[in-house]
């Protein structure tokens, strides 16, 4: 999809979908009816048992490309989403997820001088109550934490091209190594303080019971070691994450109490 208009680079957005029935639709349309005309729209499909092929086949005539095929994970199928790609900014927002409103993409390209990725705002919904995500650009703390919700990142494409697609190895958080990964070649970065979409606290990295903090946390834990520069840096992530795991568990117990003395009084 050619670009003419600098100021207009093509956004490719890309949906990965498994059984996403009952917000398929919600996050389609909030899309396809965006008032950005240098969108290129990918759905990929996991081989979903529910109805969320007949939704795609409804709104298809809107679609660019789409595929319905099992898939290795997450990881898996945002790759294959990527490799028919054609835009020169990539932004994912799977089924569960949603754009705020009709004008976000074209406030989004507007902000697009140049850098690598930009990182905008995402709302997190949970339940009934929202609130704005950090949106941290790429800095020496992204070599600890993923600082943005990839709901809310615009990335280049020729940096995928530059250092690789995600890592099928990674289940839940293949966007951190992706993104750090980014960090250690150098890629710029520009953060934007407006949000651009709603996240769903209802997928596997939004858990917040032990067991699954504890695959988040091993996760991250490997995705550090796998993107250390030295011996040095081995010996901090070590240290690092001796002192993490103490701290978060006696967070997570705390905070446990807490919820437990409020019951008593409800």
């Amino acid at each position: 999809m050619a670009n003419k208009n600098r100021y207009k680079p093509t956004i490719s957005v890309i949906t990965v979908v498994f059984n996403g029935e009952p917000y398929l639709e919600s996050c389609i349309k909030s899309i396809i009816g965006q008032t950005y005309e240098s969108l290129e729209y990918l759905v990929v499909d996991g081989g979903s048992s529910d109805g969320s092929v007949e939704i795609i086949r409804k709104y298809e005539t809107d679609i660019d490309f789409w595929i319905s095929e099992p898939d290795d994970g997450i990881a898996d199928a945002m790759n294959k989403g990527l490799a028919m790609a054609s835009g020169d900014y990539i932004i994912f927002l799977h089924s569960d997820d949603y754009f705020i409103d009709s004008t976000v993409l074209e406030c989004a390209s507007r902000k697009m001088t140049g850098h690598d990725i930009y990182v905008f705002q995402v709302i997190l919904e949970d339940g009934g109550s929202k609130k704005r995500s950090k949106n941290r650009s790429l800095d020496w703390r992204t070599n600890l934490k993923m600082g943005s919700c990839h709901q809310g990142q615009f990335c280049l494409k020729r940096l995928f091209e530059q250092i690789g697609p995600f890592d099928v190895s990674f289940k839940i958080n293949m966007d951190y190594d992706f993104i750090l990964r980014a960090y250690r070649v150098g890629a710029t970065s520009l953060s934007v303080d407006i949000p651009v979409s709603v996240m769903r606290l209802i997928g596997v990295s939004s858990r917040s019971d032990w067991q699954g903090l504890e695959e988040r946390f091993l996760e991250e834990h490997k995705i550090h070691m796998k993107n250390c520069t030295g011996q040095w840096m081995r010996l901090f992530y070590v240290v690092y994450w001796y002192v993490y795991i103490i701290y978060r568990r006696m967070f997570f117990i705390l905070r446990g109490c807490r919820e437990n003395v409020f019951k008593l009084f409800e």
